[in-house]
């Protein structure tokens, strides 16, 4: 079972020795490495959830790995780097949780959006605009030429079932289908792209 670690900021140097003794379960070794880089996972964490209550739940949640993974380790690899790819990872499975709650989602914008100023945000809101239309040209051909038609050019569904030699019915059921499939995949994407561009700064 992972011993139960407080949150230290001392500075403890890492060695290849103490990650062999974490390998073999040594205690001691867990709470040298806990107390060098829980800061740092936080940090990693917070740039992409910018919550600290999500971000703390990041870095238990990556020592826990640490801590059960342990015997897999290599005693020369850089634990830094073994860290922060579990971080990157466990913070975008937790987007994805967060994606799929409106109420969530709303508490993620809204912290992004105290974090940085307006200019940034009219950034994200031109991002937003690019995904809209990447998800767009991914629908099926007759759902994308349906969807711009009534979209785009502002025809009714009676005029783009007249055009298409279809039934307005038909029209329906496709812009249905094609904005479920956008709503779907919209929110997930977009947060997504928020966070690569706050990674990249």
């Amino acid at each position: 079972m992972m011993p139960v670690i407080p949150f230290d900021t001392d500075k403890v140097v890492v060695n290849n020795n103490q990650i062999q003794k974490l390998i073999l379960g040594d205690e001691d070794a867990f709470k040298k490495i806990y107390d060098q880089y829980a800061q740092k996972v936080y940090r990693l964490a917070f740039h992409y959830l910018k919550g600290k209550d999500w971000s703390e739940e990041i870095v238990q949640e990556t020592f826990i790995k640490l801590w059960l993974n342990r015997e897999s380790l290599d005693t020369e690899g850089d634990i830094w780097s073994y860290l922060s790819l579990i971080s990157k990872r466990l913070s975008l499975n937790l987007i994805r949780e967060i994606s799929r709650s409106t109420s969530l989602t709303d508490k993620l914008i809204s912290n992004i959006e105290e974090v940085y100023n307006a200019t940034e945000e009219n950034i994200y809101a031109n991002d937003l605009e690019q995904i809209t239309e990447k998800l767009i040209n991914q629908l099926p051909r007759q759902q994308q030429l349906i969807y711009k038609l009534s979209r785009v050019d502002g025809l009714s569904h009676k005029e783009i079932a007249d055009q298409l030699s279809i039934s307005p019915n038909t029209v329906k059921n496709h812009m249905v289908q094609a904005l479920k499939t956008i709503k779907a995949n919209l929110n997930f994407s977009y947060l997504i792209s928020i966070i690569i561009v706050l990674f990249s700064k």
